[in-house]
């Protein structure tokens, strides 16, 4: 597979034979199914608590900017994007990600520098999912529980693919001042922010914070 930061995921060891196990997995890639994850239609229980009420609530919100006629073709790409992209922010924490995806090596950076990698962080996720996005409707989610643990929750869901392959999805949150906000989630066992966090510690050891930096700008065309 590819390094995490050209197209494909690198799964972490251990991992990569459950996730590539289902044929679904061999066919697409961990952004395209990421990205449905993103915009699926879910279908919550009455009983459904509140972290999972915050990610439906978000979730509607893309889809209606998805299919929004006054938001189609490609001279509205870039509100529809703004917008998707603003929709996404009210559910992830973007420090909590960014400061587990670098693990020990934020504790070393300067405020400042952490500034400039979660928007480099924040712009890569963009990049590479947003595009993708759009490109998924109508999928199916059954709600099968979630589990609340003081500032701590886990919903988990599993999506029906059209071509009826069963996908499982666990959306990891924490409770913020400003309410349930999502930290990380795993498609299939496979850890999003565990899988950038190889990725990231790798080049930072082969190289530096600065080397990651530049590898991240030139992913995101940032000079």
């Amino acid at each position: 597979m590819h390094d995490l930061l050209e197209e494909d995921v690198k799964t972490s060891r251990g991992e990569s034979g459950r996730f590539w196990r289902k044929t679904m997995f061999r066919k697409m890639t961990w952004q395209n199914l990421l990205s449905l994850v993103l915009i699926i239609s879910f279908s919550f229980p009455a009983f459904a608590g509140e972290p999972t009420e915050v990610i439906r609530k978000t979730t509607d919100k893309i889809i209606a900017i998805v299919k929004d006629p006054a938001l189609q073709g490609p001279e509205k790409k870039s509100e529809r994007d703004k917008l998707i992209r603003a929709a996404a922010e009210e559910i992830f924490d973007k420090e909590e990600m960014s400061r587990r995806t670098l693990a020990r090596h934020w504790r070393k950076r300067t405020p400042a520098e952490k500034n400039e990698f979660m928007e480099l962080f924040e712009d890569l996720l963009e990049k590479t999912y947003i595009d993708r996005v759009e490109g998924y409707s109508g999928e199916k989610v059954l709600y099968e529980g979630e589990r609340v643990e003081g500032k701590y929750a886990l919903v988990k869901v599993s999506i029906m693919t059209k071509q009826e392959t069963k996908i499982s999805v666990l959306y990891r949150l924490k409770k913020k001042e400003t309410g349930w906000l999502v930290y990380d989630l795993s498609i299939e066992g496979v850890s999003l922010i565990n899988n950038y966090r190889t990725q990231f510690n790798s080049i930072i050891m082969k190289s530096s914070f600065n080397g990651l930096l530049k590898k991240l700008k030139e992913k995101v065309g940032k000079k």
